[in-house]
């Protein structure tokens, strides 16, 4: 199961961003640069739906390949009283033939985005991975160098966490808290909740580009 929180900021403000980031997580960012296939089964697979999303780690010197799946979301009183999506998420490594197993598995290309940006991986009370990407349309299949924003001038902010179904109350807590420092700059809730931007991100942001992230927000 993972945790999981997204929010949107616009793009002249992810500097301020990453400083804010840098100086709470203590890490230095990693680059992030990711292919992502998103492939749907065929009617002979089954009379549920399936979706796999395919992921090519692009910043590697070697790219690297990855298969994940993401499951329903967690529902009931428990699900309610927490701020954060709880949801299962399945992912493995593979090599990069992945693609053609799934096809010849009967599996159909649905979409592929890019995601290009930054993450910080940190331990904060829980294993908090922050991404910070705009979000990419390919205009040709499988042209990665030929790709445009999806939404110009803003970019997506998601915050997730590896929990089990015992101690996901912990990590969504641990990531509330966390999340409370950005809210400034950007606000976080459950994926499909649009909040839109912040108005208080313009001053906040101007504050940490002054001082380098000095000032406590």
């Amino acid at each position: 199961m993972e945790c999981v929180v997204q929010g949107i900021i616009e793009t002249q403000h992810v500097e301020a961003l990453e400083i804010l980031l840098q100086g709470l997580c203590g890490v230095q960012r990693e680059r992030l640069r990711i292919h992502e296939i998103c492939l749907k089964s065929g009617p002979n697979l089954g009379t549920v739906a399936s979706e796999v999303r395919v992921l090519c780690d692009l910043e590697q010197s070697e790219p690297s390949w990855a298969v994940r799946h993401i499951g329903g979301a967690m529902r009931g009183a428990g699900a309610d009283q927490v701020s954060v999506l709880v949801r299962s998420m399945v992912e493995s490594k593979t090599s990069k033939n992945v693609l053609r197993l799934f096809y010849a598995l009967g599996y159909k290309l649905d979409h592929e985005l890019l995601r290009v940006g930054f993450c910080f991986n940190f331990y904060r009370g829980a294993r908090i991975t922050v991404t910070v990407a705009s979000i990419n349309k390919m205009l040709k299949l499988h042209a990665t160098d030929e790709a445009v924003p999806l939404t110009p001038g803003i970019q997506l902010v998601e915050v997730t966490a590896p929990a089990t179904s015992e101690i996901y109350t912990e990590v969504a807590y641990a990531m509330s808290s966390f999340c409370e420092y950005l809210a400034p700059l950007l606000h976080l809730s459950k994926p499909g909740v649009s909040t839109g931007v912040v108005p208080t991100a313009a001053a906040a942001a101007a504050s940490l580009m002054s001082d380098g992230g000095g000032t406590t927000l």
